[in-house]
């Protein structure tokens, strides 16, 4: 009997491909004005603040960093485990696109816009200008990062089979007879190969061709 064959391992370069890409652009994002504040104080010009991802959305740029250290992560662990990872990628993908799609949504709220541009307590906001840009590449960030949680959550190829030679000397002795009764039913001489299988797992096929029960090695 043949080995069975051995199915091909799922490769990691794809999954560890689109982290990078989403790596960079949460990176990117985060250097890009997000939200700009106009705010006056009463006492002299209008003041225009410009808040960067890094400042609206502070946690932008470690969680690039965790996608840059997953990445290392993906070579070290196995199984289970890289599938966790897949799991916790996911989460850090949601993380980052909630607040990007707040922005894009015009949800940016006066009172957050001046608390992050840190402005005296005697100024008022007078507009709050968002930026599509910024919050759009965050959010292809997180699509690459979610495409590559997938790709690591998915159930990993079966282990093969073991080879018949390893099964059990009365299970492949019963294969080996089954086979060559399969021969002499068809009136056919038995195949080298069956032969050499019967021989391994100690059936004379010489004495069932004559019609006599195999003897045992």
């Amino acid at each position: 009997m043949t080995d069975a064959p051995t199915p091909a391992k799922r490769s990691p370069i794809p999954a560890v491909l689109l982290l990078v890409i989403a790596a960079i652009a949460l990176w990117g994002s985060s250097r890009l004005t997000w939200v700009r504040v106009h705010s006056a104080d009463g006492l002299g010009e209008a003041k225009v603040d410009s808040l960067v991802g890094s400042t609206w959305v502070a946690v932008l740029t470690p969680l690039a960093l965790a996608l840059v250290a997953s990445i290392a992560a993906i070579f070290a662990v196995r199984g289970v485990f890289r599938q966790v990872l897949g799991v916790v990628i996911a989460v850090v993908a949601v993380a980052c696109a909630v607040p990007a799609f707040a922005v894009l949504t015009g949800s940016a709220t006066d009172d957050r816009a001046k608390t992050l541009a840190e402005l005296p307590g005697r100024s008022t906001v007078t507009q709050v200008e968002t930026f599509a840009v910024a919050p759009a590449l965050a959010l292809f960030g997180v699509l690459a990062a979610l495409g590559a949680s997938l790709l690591l959550v998915r159930r990993q190829a079966p282990s093969p089979g073991l080879s018949s030679k390893y099964d059990a000397p009365a299970v492949r002795r019963a294969d080996a007879a089954r086979r060559i009764g399969a021969d002499d039913d068809a009136d056919a001489a038995p195949s080298e190969r069956v032969l050499w299988d019967a021989l391994d797992a100690g059936e004379d096929p010489t004495a069932e061709a004559d019609g006599e029960p195999g003897t045992r090695r």
